[in-house]
C-alpha cells in the first residue's frame, strides 16, 4: 500500500481541492437537510487520502524481550597479546586433585574452556583457578571442542542442573557437578 501511495501521491496533489458548497441565505427545513446528507456522500480531499495512505496502523500489542547469549571460547595453545595469555598453559602436566566447591560459577569469570577426559570440561577462570565441569552421561564432551554458548541469567552465574550449555556443533548438555582443581604439592 505504501509503495502504491508513493506513486500516486504526486498525482493526487494535482487534483483540485473540492469546493465547499455555497452557503444558502435561508436554512432548509431539517428533514430536507437530512435527505441532502444521505444523497451526497462526503469524501475527504485528495491530499488527505494520500496522507492516510502513509499513516502507520496502530498496533495493539508490543512485546520487548531481552535475551543475552554468551560464547565461551576454547583455550587456544599459541596465545600472544591476548587476554587469555595469563592462563596456565604448561602446568597441566602437574597432578591435580579435585575439591568440592559451590554449585555455581561466575559466567564473566570464565576465560576459556578445554575438553578433558571422562566427559568433562575444564573451565579456566580469570582469577587463575581451574574448574572441572562434569556433563550428563548422555552428552559427549568432545562436542565442546570449539567452545559453547550459554544464556545469561540475571544472577550472572552458570549453575549445576540449571543452565544448558550449547555446543557450536549443536548438542545441548547440563552440568552435573563442579569441582575445583588444586595442584598437589610434592
Amino acid at each position: 500500500m505504501n509503495s502504491l501511495a508513493t506513486l500516486i501521491a504526486p498525482l493526487a496533489l494535482l487534483l483540485p481541492a473540492p469546493l465547499d458548497p455555497p452557503v444558502a441565505a435561508e436554512k432548509p427545513p431539517e428533514d430536507s437537510a437530512q435527505k441532502v446528507d444521505d444523497a451526497v456522500p462526503q469524501s475527504p480531499p485528495g491530499w488527505q487520502l494520500v496522507a492516510d495512505a502513509f499513516r502507520i496502523p496502530n498496533q495493539s500489542q508490543v512485546r520487548i524481550q531481552r535475551q543475552v547469549t554468551v560464547r565461551i571460547a576454547p583455550r587456544s595453545q599459541p596465545m600472544r597479546n591476548n587476554l587469555l595469555a595469563t592462563l596456565p598453559q604448561a602446568e597441566l602436566e602437574k597432578r591435580y586433585e579435585s575439591k568440592k566447591m559451590g554449585k555455581c560459577v561466575s559466567l564473566t569469570g570464565i576465560a576459556g574452556v578445554q575438553v578433558d577426559r571422562d566427559n568433562r570440561l575444564l573451565l579456566f577462570m580469570r582469577d587463575r583457578r581451574i574448574v572441572r565441569a562434569s556433563l550428563n552421561k548422555k552428552c559427549n564432551a568432545r562436542d565442546f571442542y570449539s567452545g559453547f554458548y550459554v544464556k545469561q541469567r540475571k544472577d550472572g552465574d552458570i549453575c549445576v542442573e540449571r543452565d544448558e550449555l550449547k555446543s557450536r556443533a549443536g548438542s545441548t548438555c547440563e552440568i552435573t557437578k563442579l569441582r575445583r582443581l588444586v595442584p598437589i604439592r610434592q
